[in-house]
This record gives structure tokens, C-alpha cells and sequence, in this order.
């Protein structure tokens, strides 16, 4: 899901972070439900989020681990993830309080990217809402932003229950899903590969949508189409007592096992962002090119957390935009600053940077001041104490390739 570096955030950090930090001691972390599957498989752990994860396994690489997902499967252990059930009848109206989304509108069992926002618009994290029926919610968000997220949302609750809407005609609960496994399935043939395993038909399973599908084993599990790689592909949770079992059966050739190296340049590639690094509380869904979270019925009520702020920017248009751009001679990594060419005059800074292994070039995204953000423009970027050019292109930068049926 996106990225962070707000002081008093909890880093997520980057492949090239994550390299440093893997010969660096491991304190006292989370675990998923498949740290001993990990060890098994030659994982190289390194701290993430608050948890142990796989950077990498034995010797296969970043880069050979993200073309693998390119052209067949790849697995990946998500399971640090927070994931939540809200049920109740008004959960429909509390998160959309909460959230810009129109999820009274939303079918039953789709999905839908989302943000949280505080009372200044800014957001909190972004989240995976996944809509089962009008009083049940099933909601994805971010390991690094648990204490942030759960403090938001019991707050909001105890509210929200003592409110009349509440009184009359009932009360919100959350119920969250400790110790549950969470991987994603992504790639090709990633559909070939789970359609193996069970006698559900996937082919009328489309991109944001979900069903409860069974296994072969007699395990019936939640999977949604989509994920975090710009691939076709699944995310399937899991009861803790299930959860190693599962990823052995899906762990078998054509899918390799993926760390976070990979899952970094995969999700640049197709321009989705890391909490932390391209989003945070002090950034608006405007600003951070995600408009296209709000419903239109939204947009005229404006009736959520922080609408006043959107509402603002929506008419006004935001002091700065999200942006995609190619770099040429050497890549830009977080923080590297962004002016316009010929002069000192600063227009924001990279959030995210890698050399893509798809195309070859150095690709990055970032905050650039709004007028300078159309398609197209030169900039320059500060690296390493020397100015790079640079051309403002549009996300993502690698075509998605999404089941749509």
C-alpha cells in the first residue's frame, strides 16, 4: 500500500534502507505467522514496520526476483499488515465519516483504495476497504501506522456510538484480526496458480473484487483480486492455524518467494505509493494525486473528516501535486530536492526513487509546487551535490496489467 518519513513516524524503509539494515542486529520485533517458514526458505530478515521480514531469500536477488514477477508469480508475506472487521448498522455511514470513499454506492464484496483523513485533510494512512454488505467492513491498513490507526479508529468509534444516529438505529464494532495470516499472490500466472488449487472459477473473479473461495485441503479463505504490484494478482487472508499451510501449497514452481527489495521497485513501478515516504498526515488526497478516491456525491457534501480541507483544494487546486519523473545519469532516492532548471529556485522533493529493473531508466516520484506538475516538464534534480535533468512523466510507469475479465 504508501510511504512515510514524518518526524515521529515509523520508517518504512526502502530497498536500498533495508539493504543497510540487513546485517544490522534484529531487536526485540513482531513476527507473522511465517517467520519459520521464512528461516526454512533462507530468508534474510531485516526489521520493517515493527516486524521481522524478508528482505530476500538465499541468493536470488532484487532485481531477478522482480522480473519473476513480472513474467510468472511471486509470493509475498503481507501479514504484517493490520486487518479489521467493522460490522454493525451504520458501519456504512461511521467510515464514511472517516473516509472520502462512496462506499454506500460500493457493491457487495468490492473494494476500494481509501484514506483515512484528519481534521486538517491530511492523511493518516491509506487503507483497502473491502465492502461485504451494508453492515459489514472488511478493511486493510498499514503495519508501520497500527498505534496511529487504532487510537484514530477507537476514538472515532466512542464517538461515533454515542452519537444519535448510533442510538437509533445501532452501534459500529471493530473486531481485528490478531495473529491472521495475510500473503499476496501476484504475477502472470498468478491466476493459473490458485485456480489449480481450487474448484472456484476465478475468471469471474475481477480486478477489486473478492469472495470467500475454497481450497483444495477444505480450507475456504478470503481473497480479493489486486495488490500492490501493478500485476494481476490476489491477496488472500488467512486463520493463524492456516497460515504456513497455505503459502507451502502456493509456494510451488512457477511462484518464488518475494521479499521487500522487490515489493519496493514493483510498487514504484506502477506509481503506487509507500506511507511514509510519498504520503502523510501532513499531505491531502488532492495533493497526493488521489482525487480519485472521493466519490462525486462526496465531493458536493463534503460531510467527512477533513472535507473542508479537500473541498478547498478540489476548488483552489492544492499548493502541490504528487508527480512521476524519469532521471537521467543517476537515480534519485528520498529527500533529493527538485528546482527549476537553470536556477535555485526550489519546487519540492523526491519521495521515491529507484533504477526501474522494467525500463531500464531511473525513475522517481515526488512533490513538485502546483502549476509545474504538468506532463512533460523539465526539471532539475539534486544528486549527490550535482544537478540531474529530469522530465516530469505521467504513473504509472509501467502499464498495469489487472484482471478485468
Amino acid at each position: 500500500m504508501f510511504s512515510r518519513r514524518l518526524i515521529g513516524s515509523v520508517l518504512r524503509p526502502t530497498y536500498a534502507q533495508c539493504r543497510r539494515m540487513a546485517t544490522a542486529p534484529v531487536g526485540a520485533l513482531s513476527r507473522t505467522g511465517l517467520y519459520d517458514f521464512h528461516i526454512q526458505n533462507g530468508a534474510k530478515m531485516v526489521e520493517f514496520a515493527g516486524y521481522e521480514m524478508p528482505l530476500a531469500y538465499g541468493d536470488i536477488g532484487q532485481v531477478a526476483s522482480h522480473h519473476h514477477v513480472r513474467n510468472s508469480a511471486g509470493l509475498f508475506d503481507v501479514g504484517h499488515m493490520v486487518q479489521t472487521n467493522f460490522r454493525g448498522p451504520t458501519a456504512t455511514a461511521f467510515l464514511e465519516w472517516l473516509t472520502p470513499s462512496s462506499l454506500s454506492t460500493l457493491g457487495a464484496y468490492s473494494s476500494t483504495l481509501s484514506v483515512l483523513l484528519n481534521e486538517t485533510g491530511g492523511i493518516i494512512d491509506d487503507t483497502i476497504i473491502t465492502k461485504h454488505s451494508p453492515g459489514a467492513y472488511y478493511v486493510v491498513t498499514n503495519a508501520g501506522r497500527r498505534t496511529e490507526d487504532l487510537a484514530w479508529f477507537n476514538a472515532r468509534l466512542t464517538e461515533w456510538n454515542e452519537g444519535p444516529l448510533a442510538k437509533e438505529k445501532g452501534p459500529v464494532e471493530m473486531e481485528i484480526l490478531e495473529g491472521w495470516g495475510l500473503v499476496a499472490l501476484q504475477g502472470p500466472k498468478a491466476a493459473s496458480t490458485l485456480q489449480n488449487l481450487t474448484s472456484f472459477d476465478l475468471r469471474g473473479l475481477k480486478f477489486g473484487r473478492s469472495a470467500y473461495v475454497p481450497l483444495d485441503g477444505g480450507s475456504t479463505l478470503h481473497v480479493a483480486r489486486g495488490g500492490y504490484t501493478g500485476e494481476d494478482g490476489f491477496e488472500i487472508s488467512i486463520p493463524p492455524q492456516q497460515t504456513e499451510e497455505v503459502a507451502t501449497m502456493l509456494a510451488k514452481d512457477p511462484v518464488m518467494l518475494v521479499g521487500l527489495g522487490a515489493r519496493d521497485s514493483l510498487r514504484l513501478e506502477a506509481g503506487m505509493c509507500l506511507y511514509g515516504s510519498d504520503l502523510d498526515e501532513s499531505i491531502s488526497p488532492i495533493e497526493g494525486a488521489l482525487a480519485w478516491v472521493i466519490g462525486k456525491d462526496r465531493r458536493e457534501k463534503l460531510d467527512f473528516i477533513g472535507g473542508e480541507t479537500v473541498g478547498k483544494h478540489l476548488k483552489q487546486g492544492p499548493p502541490r501535486r504528487r508527480v512521476g519523473m524519469i532521471v537521467d545519469g543517476a537515480p534519485a532516492r528520498h529527500g533529493a530536492k527538485i528546482f527549476l532548471p537553470g536556477t535555485d529556485e526550489l519546487l519540492g522533493e523526491v519521495t521515491s526513487g529507484i533504477p526501474s529493473p522494467t525500463l531500464g531508466k531511473n525513475i522517481a516520484m515526488g512533490y513538485v509546487k502546483n502549476g509545474n506538475h504538468k506532463k512533460g516538464t523539465a526539471v532539475e534534480v539534486e544528486v549527490r551535490d550535482k544537478r540531474r535533468t529530469a522530465t516530469l512523466t505521467p504513473m504509472p510507469f509501467v502499464p498495469t496489467n489487472y484482471w478485468r475479465g
